[in-house]
């Protein structure tokens, strides 16, 4: 499903470790990699912060700076925690020779001013022209933060991930489309319809496409920018990277701004979707959900009672993620999941809370999320159903509508520490869902 690259010829590891910080923000680590031809380096961090912790304000995080070769790269946010985490970068296209990697501390920038961050080892690595991996590393997206974010710990990029030949956004069909996941969105949907349509927390936002060259015409690198509008990229380049400015609280990129922003450059991760929907990114990555979960405790976005109104949430162990797919014809769906009762009976939960505009309406393969009473677990889930509704703005002509179910992926929820549990659920087919009928049910697979 995703593919991660380490791959090259020399790798340098260093390990250091910091318990005070020092007026100069002296280097805690460094590497080099030598270089025999034109190469893009990437590198592995392996950190932990033992007094850093997303949902808390004032220990959010510790913030490292990343030069190569003595000139700024990047920052890296220890964000996940007290367990060693890989936190994987992109540092760009460079020429033949030894190049020297170092990362500091920034003090000022940084939530925990303390100790306890510890640096375990640096890993470099090259590819070369030659590999069959460089295109699509070499024209990966670097990101220049949105003003305000990295001052609040907000909306801040986790992953870039790429697709192959991907035709879902803009002036498709593209040969690479780059997508960011990012920690959530200041703007745009509110966090408890995000939930409800998207069965998620985190904002995902395509960045940065280049398309297929036709007979008349080269390839373009297109961009999304403000209002969803893909235009094309005319920006800087950073180390031969399109250079992108975030600049809209719902993170959509410019090709210019200031350049006194702070940059991210997570290295891509390929992906091949197929037939599930793009969260399953989230699933091959589950510390998202855990630093996702832990920001909207901190912006207080969680209400013990659940959605009232103001864009805020329950607790999002409470929700079952249900991921499906089909073609929507003039119509709208939501998801119920059934909870067995003590009596024997079935209560059905539906994702939408009653409101039509916390339903699904796009096609291909998309996830809803359907809030439980508190306490329920996985293993008292007995099946799933689709219902479907008229679309608010579906002709006014006698044709019913509805959405064809092709199939039915997966139902997830969060266990205690905000990780990814799967229940057994699998089905498809094909099944036309009349509007405003009785829906379509999948029962769970019971485990053994």
């Amino acid at each position: 499903m995703t593919t991660r690259l380490l791959i090259g010829a020399v790798l340098v590891l260093c390990a250091a470790s910091f318990t005070a910080e020092a007026a100069q923000a002296p280097i805690l680590t460094r590497a080099t990699v030598d270089v025999s031809t034109p190469s893009e380096i990437l590198a592995t961090l392996t950190a932990q912060c033992q007094q850093c912790d997303w949902a808390v304000k004032g220990r959010e995080t510790v913030m490292l700076e990343v030069r190569v070769d003595g000139q700024y790269s990047q920052h890296v946010a220890l964000m996940r925690g007290r367990d060693p985490s890989d936190y994987h970068l992109m540092l760009g296209s460079m020429p033949p020779g030894r190049h020297e990697v170092t990362i500091a501390r920034d003090a000022q920038r940084s939530a925990v001013h303390g100790g306890d961050a510890t640096i375990e080892r640096l890993t470099l690595s090259t590819i070369d022209s030659g590999n069959p991996d460089y295109d699509w590393i070499s024209r990966a997206p670097v990101l220049r933060a949105r003003p305000g974010t990295v001052e609040r710990f907000s909306d801040f990029p986790l992953v870039m991930y790429v697709e192959r030949n991907a035709g879902s956004e803009g002036p498709a069909p593209y040969d690479l489309q780059y997508t960011v996941i990012f920690s959530n969105e200041d703007g745009g949907t509110p966090t408890d319809r995000l939930m409800a349509t998207w069965g998620r927390t985190t904002d995902i936002e395509f960045v940065f496409g280049v398309t297929a060259a036709q007979e008349t015409q080269p390839r373009r690198e297109i961009i999304q920018v403000e209002g969803h509008r893909w235009v094309d990229f005319n920006g800087p380049r950073l180390a031969g990277h399109p250079e992108l400015w975030v600049a809209t609280d719902n993170n959509m990129v410019a090709d210019h701004g200031a350049d006194d922003l702070i940059r991210f450059a997570p290295a891509p991760v390929l992906v091949t979707l197929g037939s599930v929907s793009r969260e399953q990114v989230m699933d091959d990555e589950p510390w998202t959900y855990r630093v996702t979960s832990a920001e909207m405790r901190r912006e207080e976005r969680i209400v013990p009672t659940g959605p009232d109104g103001t864009g805020r949430l329950a607790d999002p162990r409470r929700y079952a993620v249900v991921e499906a797919c089909g073609t929507l014809h003039e119509a709208t769906l939501h998801f119920e999941v059934g909870v067995r009762t003590a009596a024997g009976g079935i209560t059905w939960h539906s994702s939408d809370l009653g409101l039509s505009t916390f339903r699904i309406a796009r096609d291909g393969c998309f996830r809803g999320g359907a809030l439980l009473p508190d306490g329920v677990s996985l293993s008292e889930l007995d099946a799933v159903r689709v219902r479907a509704f008229r679309h608010p703005s579906a002709s006014s002509d006698d044709r019913p509508g509805g959405v064809v179910l092709s199939r039915v992926n997966q139902l997830l929820m969060l266990d205690a520490d905000f990780r990814p549990i799967h229940a057994g659920i699998n089905w498809d087919g094909s099944v036309l869902i009349r509007v405003d009928g009785e829906g379509f049910s999948v029962p769970l697979i019971p485990r053994h």
